[in-house]
This record gives structure tokens, sequence and C-alpha cells, in this order.
């Protein structure tokens, strides 16, 4: 078993926090308080603390893509990267880079797509057919 990590960053709105990662993206909320509010993100602790988002900048140069630094991102096996992508299409979130295949045909084959939560933080979720292509190499 992978030891799950745990991450803290900033929200603006605490219940639009709990909308979108725990309705949206189907995050399992765990504790709270008036300031934060944990969740199981696909078995990793996500801690979402009222204040401001950190700054990102387009500076992440993936293929001809230019995505967001700094983000969150989590791997998934494709069927689950699909059913993700069609949650998020059907609630109608804004995608800063649509769902879309990368690396195609090559060793780290992937499946992408870069999106905000209600405060800005942009997340990025990758399907793989194989974990065995995450690390490799090109």
């Amino acid at each position: 078993m992978i030891p799950p990590f745990h991450l803290a960053y900033h929200v603006t709105d605490l219940d639009e926090a709990r909308a979108f990662y725990g309705g949206v993206l189907a995050a399992v909320e765990g504790r709270s308080t008036e300031t934060w509010v944990d969740f199981d993100f696909f078995g990793h602790q996500l801690s979402l603390h009222l204040g401001e988002p950190f700054k990102t900048t387009n500076t992440g140069k993936v293929g001809d893509h230019m995505v967001p630094m700094p983000h969150l991102g989590m791997v998934l096996p494709l069927d689950d990267w699909r059913a993700m992508a069609d949650r998020l299409t059907a609630a109608g979130v804004e995608f800063v880079l649509p769902p879309s295949v990368r690396f195609e045909g090559e060793p780290g084959e992937q499946w992408t797509m870069f999106f905000r939560d209600p405060s800005g933080n942009p997340i990025e979720i990758k399907g793989f057919k194989d974990f065995a292509g995450i690390f490799a190499k090109t």
C-alpha cells in the first residue's frame, strides 16, 4: 500500500468547496471546523482552509499546451477517468484543457484534463490504461 499524502490549501468558500469536492468530484467529507474541511480525495487527505488561494500561472509546458502551475493532480484508471470527465462535463465545469489524450502511441500515453475549483485552484486528472506507464520514459 502506498501511504496517503496530505495536502492543504486555501479556498474562499467552504460551502462551495463542499459542493464541488464532495458533489462533483465525489470526495468523501471528513472532519471539519468553521474554517476548514478535510476530504478523502481518492484515499489521500485533502484539507481545504478558508483563505486566499495560491497564485498560479500558465507556465507548465506539456506537449503543445501551457498548463497552470502549481496544480494538484490525480491519476486514475482510464475507466474512472472517463466517468470523472463525464461528471465534470455534466456539471458544466469549464475546462482549462478539455479531456484529451496526449503522447498517444508513445510510452506514457495518458488522458488528461485540467479545470479549476470554484476558488480558482487548478486540478489535473490523468487517466492511464496501465499504471505501469505512469513513469515510462519517452
